[in-house]
């Protein structure tokens, strides 16, 4: 089983990924650096921050010592969000970045994200050279070959004063309560809507180490549904324990997904004459409402398999400057190079502020389409592409929704199942369209 998975590596911390596994990626990762670098005399540099997990102190500590050990001179900022690290590799024009985090995972979990130079996410065959060379015997450097670890304590400042330099309005007049899943933001996005004028409501801001996405942040949105409610807000902002994306709550408790953000944020930007050619990119588990949206205001929608990275692919192979999942992961290219849940935060309330409209009636412009998602297990995966069963259940599926809906039928990439998936102008047509559909999956398949 492969150790990289779409988001970097990820598992239970101090069971699956031990500090020994940390320390052996810090050093294979120096390799593939130096080795890189060439004949350079410049030393490779390294910024490396963490999510507020109390595991992820040692597995830091051991991604220091692996880089660090081989020549690398490490830059540590402590607990910043995922695309704070992308941002300062960019920025500082530093070789690589280290973020130790497992997003909206539970506690118990961790994982290692890698930037490469320029802030992109290592491509898949970066990640696979690492993992080669895991182990391998090395020519260790010793006196002033050695990399040293620097205390970045300007990293912060730097971070914020870059998402405010993103927008040109004050945001004053506008009531905000932000949930920041006890995770990597709690001390910034606050300051930062703070900064920017709004009046700010911060909760699931204490982190102690075990708190981190317990009951609260973008996974569990009912807390914040709550505040908002009691506060009587505008708007409530919920991100997850590494701040790469977020999710919203209007003023009356209702939840806003990330397709209607995307596509708030998408006709802004082609009102202003910003978007690129028309264009946004979503996934295959964007909602139809969201494409029929895009349609109406004349932009175009392309479409990846699901992931972020896969997302960010797309627009720079297009060089387009929007895209995002339905998740809340949502990447504004011309600012950052993933997604940032407080980066989207800012730009959503400025377009609030700039239309004198509630994120309710900006969130109108798109009807969501009733969806509905069943995960049919222990079948093969391997027959869904050709089973001509399945495929004439599909193209009979699709006849009967017509313009109204859409199936996908996608197999899961780690587990023994198949997720079918139906949209529907109603929720009792897309279960019944649903359960027909699961049926003969299960029945042919299994």
């Amino acid at each position: 089983m492969a150790l990289f998975g779409t988001d970097g590596i990820r598992g239970l911390a101090n069971s699956e990924l031990t500090a020994e596994l940390a320390l052996a990626v810090g050093v294979a990762s120096a390799h593939i650096l130096i080795e890189a670098l060439g004949s350079t005399k410049t030393r490779p540099r390294a910024i490396i921050g963490r999510d507020s997990r109390a595991s992820g102190e040692f597995l830091e500590s051991a991604v220091v010592a692996g880089l660090t050990s081989a020549g690398v001179d490490v830059y540590r900022v402590g607990v910043l969000p995922t695309p704070a690290i992308a941002f300062l590799v960019a920025q500082s024009g530093a070789d690589l970045g280290v973020m130790i985090s497992a997003s909206h995972n539970p506690m118990p979990d961790n994982g290692i994200k890698l930037f490469a130079r320029g802030g992109d996410k290592l491509d898949d065959a970066l990640e696979a050279a690492i993992e080669a060379r895991l182990q391998e015997p090395w020519q260790r450097p010793i006196g002033r070959d050695v990399g040293r670890i620097i205390i970045d304590e300007s990293a912060k400042e730097t971070y914020i004063s870059h998402l405010l330099s993103t927008i040109n309005l004050k945001l004053s007049g506008i009531k905000v309560v932000i949930d920041c899943a006890n995770g990597a933001a709690s001390h910034v996005a606050p300051e930062v809507l703070r900064r920017a004028g709004a009046e700010v409501i911060s909760v699931s801001d204490q982190p102690d180490g075990w708190n981190i996405n317990e009951n609260c942040g973008s996974t569990h949105l009912d807390s914040l549904r709550a505040h908002v409610v009691k506060n009587e807000a505008d708007i409530g902002i919920a991100l997850d324990g590494d701040a790469d994306r977020s999710l919203v709550i209007d003023s009356t408790g209702a939840d806003v997904d990330g397709d209607q953000i995307l596509a708030i944020l998408a006709i802004a930007l082609n009102n202003s004459k910003k978007l690129k050619s028309k264009t946004v990119v979503g996934t295959v588990m964007s909602n139809l409402g969201f494409v029929k949206a895009m349609e109406q205001n004349g932009i175009s929608v392309l479409k990846t398999a699901v992931g972020d990275r896969y997302v960010l692919e797309k627009m720079i192979q297009d060089g387009l400057n929007l895209g995002g999942e339905q998740s809340g992961h949502v990447i504004l290219k011309d600012f950052a190079n993933t997604g940032d849940g407080t980066l989207t935060a800012l730009h959503l309330l400025q377009e609030m502020k700039q239309s004198g409209k509630s994120i309710q009636e900006l969130a109108a412009v798109m009807m969501r389409f009733p969806q509905v998602l069943i995960n049919v297990k222990n079948v093969s995966k391997e027959k869904l592409g050709t089973s001509k069963a399945v495929a004439t259940a599909v193209a009979l599926a699709e006849e009967e929704l017509g313009d109204t809906g859409r199936v996908l039928l996608r197999a899961s990439g780690t587990e023994a199942l198949v997720r079918v998936m139906v949209e529907a102008s109603s929720d009792s047509v897309a279960l019944a369209v649903a359960n027909k559909l699961a049926l003969v999956v299960t029945q042919e398949l299994g």
